[in-house]
């Protein structure tokens, strides 16, 4: 049985957790497989404070650390009791165990991991030839799933209410709709974006080849088959999720095509790492502060916006317009979403995580089917984070290596000098 497990094995049954259920209350969580429940949160269900790393990073259901520990959230509960059921239900490939896992030395501080078992028993990533490839339900989707992987169905209290935030437009065939009419644009089209129309249904799963603990995929609305393009509704939720977790090692990432994404059917990952990373306080240089959007300046340079769950609405609104230029020009892309230190502070400046990183790198596309034995640089590589899928490399790769990897994925300096000044621009639009 995994270290994760613990306390949480007895756990069995409950349809529908509403909003307003305090940590003390969720000690007798049960969770179903059938019917699927829902986990309905609002803004109130935010962790805003007191997210930090402690000596010993685990916490919770599984934890030592005696009264030094934070209490896990009700959505940290709700995930890793579904999904500890999960795997004693045998619904993985694979028992995932505690990774072999150490630093590389050096100042990056790569956190690197050993899962052999994840290059061998993982379902082989489809062949990808656009960063628009229209969805294809000819291939595996998340409609093709098991019902027993369900975990939840997520949903935000008053989530259908009219929004009075900033809305943005779809983009078909080069042309940009909005309002009303954006609701008309074909969603299987090769560059579907979100217009504000919300998904009426959004499911986490497990993924069956975890790389950690509670690795699971955020799949919005599953049945309008949408094409891995990220839309405002999945940006919304993939930060809404961080914030809702008191772990300050729960993180949510996306891939798109052409940047190592396996499966063409809009979806996140989220997951579990016990080990803080290099860019949740790494160096940053403002570009629109006005509009949250900062360089991440450290290697792997990438775009970075920040907030401490103020005004998402703008804020989201700003990191589409981002990546929504990246689809249209073409450019593949990775995104992650940490928990992190302010821009302009300085590296390693103490324990505590009071904001939410999002970063995007724009990177040089990667077509064909994935190389199963290969150092695949997808969101989490690129955020420091090494799952390596044999020993050979795990004992003997150095941090010079790694980088050297890495760099050669990410765009020519002069070409994302070129497109810095560009979303600037856009932004102050």
């Amino acid at each position: 049985m995994s270290a994760h497990c613990a306390n949480a094995c007895s756990a069995t049954g409950v349809e529908k957790i509403e909003t307003g259920t305090t940590v003390s209350e969720q000690t007798e969580l049960h969770v179903c497989n059938s019917p699927t429940h829902e986990f309905v949160y609002s803004d109130r269900d935010f962790i805003r404070s007191g997210v930090l790393w402690l000596d010993k990073h685990r916490v919770g259901l599984n934890s030592d650390c005696g009264a030094g520990c934070q209490p896990l959230s009700r959505f940290d509960l709700t995930l890793r009791l579904g999904w500890l059921e999960k795997e004693q239900l045998g619904f993985f490939r694979y028992h995932l165990g505690d990774l072999q896992t150490k630093i590389l030395p050096g100042p990056h501080g790569f956190v690197a991991q050993l899962n052999i078992q994840r290059g061998k028993e993982r379902r082989k990533p489809q062949e990808i030839q656009s960063i628009r490839q229209s969805f294809n339900p000819n291939q595996f989707n998340f409609n093709k799933i098991e019902p027993g992987e369900i975990l939840f169905e997520i949903r935000k209290e008053n989530k259908h209410e009219p929004s009075t935030e900033p809305q943005f437009s779809r983009v078909s065939n080069g042309q940009s709709v909005s309002g009303t009419d954006a609701a008309q644009i074909d969603p299987n089209g090769p560059a579907y974006l979100d217009g504000g129309v919300t998904h009426t249904k959004t499911l986490v799963v497990i993924n069956v080849s975890p790389l950690e603990f509670g690795h699971c995929l955020i799949i919005p609305e599953p049945s309008l088959c949408l094409p891995q393009v990220l839309t405002r509704d999945v940006v919304r939720i993939g930060i809404e999720s961080v914030l809702l977790s008191s772990h300050p090692g729960f993180r949510v990432g996306f891939n798109s095509l052409g940047a190592f994404a396996s499966v063409n059917h809009l979806h996140l990952h989220g997951y579990y790492l016990d080990h803080m990373l290099r860019i949740e306080s790494a160096r940053t240089e403002p570009l629109c502060p006005g509009q949250a959007f900062h360089l991440l300046s450290d290697t792997p340079a990438g775009f970075l916006f920040y907030t401490e769950g103020e005004c998402l609405g703008a804020l989201i609104h700003n990191i589409c317009k981002v990546t929504d230029c990246l689809v249209e020009k073409n450019i593949a892309h990775n995104l992650f979403v940490t928990r992190g230190r302010p821009p302009g502070t300085s590296l390693h400046s103490g324990p505590s995580r009071p904001g939410i990183r999002v970063i995007i790198w724009p990177r040089l596309s990667c077509f064909g089917a994935k190389e199963e034995t290969a150092f695949n640089v997808a969101l989490c590589e690129l955020a420091g984070h090494l799952p390596f899928k044999n020993r050979q490399d795990f004992d003997t790769i150095t941090e010079a290596e790694v980088t050297e990897i890495v760099q050669k994925y990410l765009l020519p300096e002069k070409e994302f000098s070129m497109l810095q000044s560009q979303l600037m621009h856009l932004l102050h639009e």
